[in-house]
């Protein structure tokens, strides 16, 4: 009797070891994806956010890209695609989102990615005027984004003008996530800042319709697109945005919950610290742009 008790507490001893070491390889095994030099390459060239990380946020940075391509299908329609323009989108995507490390877009599946405008296509032909660069929405667009790639590209190519637009779109995709499209983030608004927040926005609208403001005119056509427009400006020029309109700012800070600002003038500290840069002389971020053009645009 002892020993057929004795025997089964060894064997369950036994079962419970094998099943501990068992899990200890499965979890020696699950290490971060290697993230491809070319592509590493690509986003120290083409997008400026990657460039004044730190090393640290950097890789942080690529496993959320190699998260995201995993999770959402890039397809091209009636056009050609390439790394540079899956790593744009997913920079898109992960630029807005990265002061949350495990937000992600629980309402998205495939980014289709147009040649040229989306006039032309069913989603687009309701359009009175001007080009329709990039959409999300419901119905048939549930769970879809549209993009243009010229646009997308050129986003990231000049973003000295305060627009782009893959961050725009993904911006609506936030808004969205709540249920409502309505300018107010509440994934990522605390409650209580809801209302100061909905008070500024028609505030500057009004400042944008009266001619009284160096924010996009795009943005005074409705709440969501105040937000979008607006969080376009905070990414790409944060030091001007808080210069002009540091309320705005400092609300869109909290709401992305990133500093860009300060980030910024860390990035141009270092830099000028490593070595004295000429306004004419290429930007130390890898762009391939003169500092003047890049970086350098915020101490102008």
């Amino acid at each position: 009797m002892h020993f057929t008790i004795a025997l089964i507490i060894f064997i369950l001893i036994l079962l419970l070891i094998g099943y501990t070491l068992s899990k200890g390889r499965k979890t020696k095994t699950v290490s971060k994806e290697e993230f491809n030099a070319s592509w590493r390459d690509i986003l120290k060239e083409h997008v400026s956010f990657y460039n004044e990380l730190n090393r640290e946020q950097q890789s942080l940075f690529e496993q959320r890209i190699l998260k995201f391509l995993n999770h959402v299908k890039i397809t091209a329609v009636k056009t050609e695609i390439n790394d540079l323009d899956k790593l744009l989108v997913a920079s898109s995507a992960i630029i807005p989102i990265f002061g949350y490390p495990n937000w992600e877009y629980p309402n998205l599946n495939e980014v289709l990615i147009h040649d040229s405008h989306l006039n032309d296509t069913e989603f687009g032909l309701q359009a009175e005027d001007g080009y329709i660069l990039g959409m999300v929405g419901t119905g048939k667009l549930e769970g879809k984004m549209l993009l243009s790639k010229g646009a997308l590209r050129e986003g990231f190519r000049n973003d000295n003008d305060k627009k782009n637009v893959g961050i725009h779109e993904f911006v609506h995709l936030i808004d969205m996530a709540d249920g409502k499209i309505d300018g107010i983030p509440e994934v990522l608004l605390q409650k209580s800042y809801t209302l100061p927040w909905m008070n500024l926005m028609h505030q500057k609208i009004e400042e944008i319709l009266n001619k009284d403001s160096d924010i996009n005119p795009y943005g005074a056509t409705n709440v969501q697109e105040f937000l979008t427009v607006t969080s376009e400006y905070f990414f790409e020029r944060p030091n001007l945005l808080k210069k002009n309109h540091p309320e705005l700012y400092e609300n869109l800070a909290l709401i992305f919950n990133q500093n860009m600002s300060e980030q910024e003038k860390l990035f141009e500290t270092n830099k000028q610290e490593e070595v004295e840069i000429g306004r004419n002389d290429l930007c130390p971020c890898g762009s391939g742009k003169k500092y003047k053009k890049c970086h350098g645009k915020n101490n102008s």
